[in-house]
């Protein structure tokens, strides 16, 4: 255990950096917008069409292409200035609010422009969280990706329920205009407030094949694929379970109580993070990985049992506090590649874990047409424990 490592963090610490506090503030109004943008357009959409289906794919178009750009532009995150990439990614999302705002376009262009977002996330992403293992050395970045999570999810719900009150106070279309200044804000902190880092490597060949070459590097090392098998299975596997939040409330006669097992569980995340990343110290924090990560699926062995509404939300939120466990695996794949990679390796992570989320809600899902809900989620939980013990090496 290094010195630096040995020392807890503070959250005063890691906003007393001047281009942390920037990188904060750009997380917040990019999730927070994002979040009124998705919503205001997903109903704006369903007004026009009376399509479900329309309205689903808006929602969804955002997140699809991320797998995509995951594996074909990530090493723009190492071959760009940050602020350059993320001026231009936040001006990308205001030039695509604004038009989405203005209205007129027929459903095949709003996708492709939500795509065109959506390919480029994964970049803005990889760019922000390769600056922090700068920033904030030894456990400051653990720390601070604590934070980064615990506000991304508060961004997120706050930007959800902001939309649902900017739609009831204004139409679809000044939810988005709201949105799209909350974009051009972005652009202008970013521009003005970073600063002009140059890039870690200089480019030497195309960004589709540097990307897919260094992602094999990765995966082909024996190290670096396990640390980024230890983040995606585990939270994969164990978040089918929240996927069936809906079915197993209505199952137990009470189909309104999903939103309370949801909340149960970003609840529990949230506390998970703010124990591991200030309250336990690095050095028990390092002990407790392997444990924090059988916990996101051993309180789901349960379910089979379907108990009450009570004890299943005590059961979601105990599984999620353990998700606490993702920190100390970062931090060892931050450590475990060159700087010039880092951005390229924490975005292979990121665009993994969204990737493995959406499969397993996906076959949890196709599981549940056959099987009770309770005894899908328990098979999560089997499953997540199956995937600690096949990883623990990387996991001790």
């Amino acid at each position: 255990m290094t010195a630096s490592l040995a020392t807890p963090a503070r959250y005063r610490d890691a906003f007393g950096v001047p281009e942390f506090r920037t990188l904060f503030s750009l997380q917040t109004l990019q999730v927070g917008g994002d979040s009124v943008r998705t919503i205001a357009l997903s109903v704006q959409t369903y007004r026009l069409t009376g399509s479900s289906m329309a309205a689903a794919l808006v929602f969804a178009a955002g997140m699809l292409p991320y797998v995509i750009g995951g594996a074909l532009l990530l090493s723009l995150a190492d071959r760009l200035p940050a602020r350059r990439l993320l001026t231009g990614y936040h001006l990308l999302r205001f030039a695509v609010t604004a038009v989405l705002a203005a209205g007129g376009l027929p459903l095949p262009a709003v996708l492709g422009l939500l795509v065109a977002v959506g390919l480029f996330a994964p970049v803005g992403g990889a760019t922000v969280q390769a600056r922090l293992p700068v920033l904030l050395p030894g456990d400051g970045y653990v720390l601070g990706r604590s934070l980064f999570t615990m506000t991304t999810a508060g961004a997120q719900i706050a930007g959800q329920a902001a939309g649902g009150l900017l739609l009831a106070a204004l139409s679809p279309a000044g939810a988005l205009w709201l949105a799209a200044a909350g974009a051009a804000l972005a652009a202008v902190l970013a521009h003005v407030r970073l600063p002009d880092v140059p890039p870690a490597v200089h480019a030497s060949s195309g960004v589709a094949r540097e990307t897919l070459r260094i992602n094999r590097l990765l995966l082909g090392r024996r190290t670096t694929r396990g640390l980024l098998l230890a983040a995606w299975l585990p939270i994969s596997l164990s978040v089918g379970a929240e996927g069936l939040a809906v079915p197993y409330a209505a199952a137990s006669g009470s189909p309104n109580a999903a939103g309370v097992l949801l909340s149960a569980a970003a609840a529990g995340m949230f506390a998970g993070n703010v124990a591991a990343g200030r309250w336990i110290p690095p050095a028990a924090r390092e002990r407790l990985t392997l444990p924090l990560a059988m916990l996101t699926g051993a309180p789901l062995l349960l379910f089979a049992f379907e108990p009450g509404l009570p004890a299943a939300c005590a059961l979601m939120a105990a599984g999620t506090s353990g998700l606490g466990y993702e920190l100390t695996v970062q931090r060892r794949l931050v450590d475990a590649v060159p700087a010039e990679i880092r951005g390229q390796a924490l975005g292979l992570s990121n665009s993994g874990l969204m990737t493995g989320q959406a499969a397993g809600i996906g076959a949890a899902g196709a599981l549940g047409e056959f099987l009770a809900p309770g005894r899908v989620m328990a098979l999560c939980g089997a499953a997540t424990l199956a995937a600690c013990l096949f990883l623990v090496r990387h996991l001790r």
